[in-house]
């Protein structure tokens, strides 16, 4: 499972051997894997003033989750062409021990090994100072992925409204990737070849009766230059003079002259804007290799990532990173508000193993930890009877310090 139980207990030695107890238990019965969570020494403050903090990092928690999916959602489609590289651009890079920073941390292994960063979040700094560096670093991320993401998506509908010119119907597609040159008298004081839309079933109708739809034109000058499943579209050569008389006895006729002036220039420029679009959607993820050159040695295929892609995924490590920071503190500040001073608790994280065995985990950890909270436990075993029509409002508070950390970030 891709969930993790984030859980403190007093680290007074009734309480350490309670956790061995659910070391054992859940082992034994495969309920769960747990690991020890280090949280370093953290400066307290006042209680008063970690009442408000407590506060403070659960709006903060909130809104980090729900970065980091809108970033995860973002290298999505972004990645569009390429969805099933996407989890290897969901990284926690550079958040474990210096010798590992080069390498591709998964976020299963990041939580799992977690260690403090002291260098971003110093430990000896005053906890409002610490919350107050992560809400800022996570605001500053927000403000950066809304203009990149926004610049994308014009990007992207621009194209998209491009691509859905390409295929329309004949009556109102761009002409741009159909139409050449060739196909058209160009220059001529008295010659103009029009685009008529013939059904399909009406094609050898055209080909009979095009040339005496009007005086005056030109015989075996209409050629197919393009079809869809309701028809074609052909060119026909006439003289100017007879271009009205030409357009109403061929709508008598069932065929519509498309309204539409070569023009070479406005011609290029739609393919080229098309190509420049293309290109630039392209290029925001697109990985490309070069060589890097280090004194006389050369290391080829080095992979760069397009812009928004490398934005994503650098921004998105920091962004998870400072979210599993945050559930640390928010497991420190309640692990002192509900066990007191000295601070003395252990913080342990626990993978449930499968999701059918959650609620029987659930049921040993309230067991274990009952003494704690005898209140809140006997709550927990009513809550489990599931009563019909009562609405329980304490099932989010156990015994014990609690909190999630899911990591399903694009269900």
């Amino acid at each position: 499972m891709s969930e993790f139980w984030l859980i403190s207990a007093p680290g007074d030695k009734e309480n350490l051997q309670a956790l061995e107890r659910l070391n054992t238990v859940t082992s034994k019965s495969n309920l769960s894997y747990n690991t020890k969570f280090a949280i370093p020494d953290l400066k307290v403050g006042t209680l008063d003033s970690l009442v408000g903090l407590s506060d403070e990092l659960g709006k903060l928690d909130t809104f980090a989750e729900s970065l980091i999916k809108r970033m995860a959602q973002s290298v999505v489609e972004v990645m569009e062409d390429a969805k099933g590289k996407v989890q290897e651009n969901l990284l926690a890079n550079g958040g474990l021990k210096e010798k590992m920073k080069c390498l591709k941390i998964d976020l299963t292994s990041f939580v799992t090994h977690f260690e403090w960063d002291m260098a971003k979040y110093p430990a000896k700094q005053p906890l409002p100072s610490v919350v107050d560096t992560l809400a800022k670093q996570l605001a500053q991320i927000e403000t950066d992925l809304k203009a990149r993401t926004a610049a994308y998506s014009t990007l992207k509908a621009t194209l998209d409204s491009l691509n859905q010119k390409a295929k329309a119907n004949l009556f109102t597609r761009t002409l741009s990737d159909i139409v050449n040159k060739d196909d058209f008298v160009l220059d001529s004081e008295y010659l103009v070849t029009l685009l008529v839309i013939v059904p399909t079933q009406n094609y050898i109708q055209w080909q009979k009766t095009y040339e005496s739809l009007s005086d005056m034109v030109v015989p075996r000058s209409t050629k197919l230059i393009f079809e869809d499943k309701e028809g074609g579209l052909f060119t026909v050569t006439l003289f100017r003079k007879v271009i009205d008389d030409f357009k109403a006895r061929a709508k008598e006729n069932k065929f519509t002259v498309r309204e539409f002036y070569y023009d070479e220039k406005e011609i290029t420029r739609e393919r080229e804007e098309m190509t420049r679009l293309l290109s630039a959607k392209k290029q925001q993820y697109q990985t490309s290799c070069v060589a890097l050159k280090k004194g006389s040695s050369t290391f080829p295929d080095h992979k760069v990532k397009g812009p928004l892609l490398r934005w994503l995924k650098v921004n998105f490590s920091e962004a998870f990173i400072a979210w599993v920071h945050i559930k640390a503190l928010r497991v420190f500040v309640e692990s002192v508000l509900r066990y007191g001073l000295p601070v003395n608790f252990q913080a342990v994280l626990l993978q449930p193993q499968k999701k059918s065995s959650t609620k029987r985990l659930r049921e040993v950890l309230n067991s274990v930890f009952k003494h704690l909270d005898e209140v809140a436990a006997a709550s927990m075993l009513d809550a489990a009877m599931d009563i019909p029509g009562l609405q329980l409002n304490n099932q989010d508070y156990f015994p014990y310090v609690y909190f999630r950390i899911d990591l399903s970030l694009l269900d």
